[in-house]
């Protein structure tokens, strides 16, 4: 997979499949989408293109919404990777690109920079200024520039519609089940280790506190959760843990802190990139009467993490 910052990076292609949208999360009905791409460009002998955008366009156009994302940049990009799409261009979502109406969008951008040939688009897609721009346009435009298009039905589990807002709302409740069910894998979270307080250490349960720097990557509720660790440095190991997020009400804490201990890991990692896969939550948030109610609540944490993850 081809990656571009910029559609002025991209070379017009002559046999394009195209999809276009923000595809946060990279859930199950983008998959559907995705693999409906794939799979035309293979049989019509194209290349498959994903335009996205970044921000998201609801950073810059609503911003008091303070929106946050289900996936960073890096791991958006390695999701898609997964997908075997041919090309993928995050383009910069500006005011400025918002007031493109869908006419100009679809001619410049999608036929005379990309070279569609095709487009496959989610179900009730909306483009250009004000999202005036829908299916209902791009039938009418296809004749003119010379594409068809193609809308795909919206994917759903159990006769409810996936969408990256659901997902988004899961996690802010901490429903670990419904997110990773409607996301298709494990809940991502990466960062770098750096020092903290150090009070797990003198629970016996020592952690890696993690520092994300995307300030716009969404976070589950306060809680313990069971997760896989990962480190870039040794790809070909996961490890067990459980990970705590949270302001540590039982020492008075004043500020979210992200702490992961790894079972049966005892290495200075401190500097290094690290990843979660949120599994299941254990329970909520508590402050307790002392470091030792604590302290024994973290055994029960780790006796059932490790039930957790010895099923997977």
């Amino acid at each position: 997979m081809k990656v571009y910052y910029a559609l002025q990076d991209f070379t017009q292609l002559s046999q394009a499949v195209v999809t276009t949208g923000t595809f946060d999360g990279i859930h199950l009905g983008h998959k559907k989408i995705l693999n409906r791409l794939t799979s035309v460009a293979q049989n019509i002998h194209g290349e498959s293109v994903l335009l996205t955008f970044f921000p998201h366009p609801r950073m810059v156009l609503q911003p008091e919404l303070d929106l946050k994302l289900i996936n960073s940049q890096n791991e958006k990009i390695e999701l898609l990777k997964q997908t075997g799409i041919d090309h993928l261009i995050i383009h910069p979502f500006t005011q400025e690109f918002s007031r493109m109406d869908s006419l100009d969008f679809v001619r410049n951008i999608l036929v005379n920079t990309i070279g569609a040939k095709k487009l496959v688009i989610g179900y009730d897609h909306h483009f250009g200024r004000n999202r005036e721009g829908s299916f209902e346009h791009l039938k009418e435009f296809g004749p003119v520039y010379g594409f068809d298009v193609e809308e795909i039905p919206a994917k759903d589990i159990e006769n409810t519609t996936i969408s990256s807002t659901k997902i988004r709302k899961a996690l802010g409740e901490g429903d670990l089940k419904t997110a990773n069910e409607y996301l298709g894998y494990a809940f991502p979270l990466s960062g770098k280790v750096i020092e903290g307080e150090k009070i797990g250490n003198t629970l016996g349960f020592p952690t890696a506190n993690i520092l994300v720097e995307e300030n716009y990557k969404v976070l589950p509720a306060d809680g313990a959760y069971a997760v896989r660790v990962n480190f870039p440095f040794k790809p070909e190991k996961t490890y067990a843990g459980m990970c705590n997020i949270g302001v540590r009400p039982t020492f008075n804490g004043t500020f979210k802190t992200i702490e992961t201990h790894i079972f049966d890991f005892n290495e200075n990692i401190y500097g290094a990139q690290i990843s979660l896969a949120f599994i299941e939550k254990l329970r909520g948030e508590q402050k307790f009467e002392n470091g030792e109610a604590l302290k024994k609540q973290l055994h029960n944490d780790a006796f059932l993490a490790k039930k957790i993850l010895a099923t997977l």
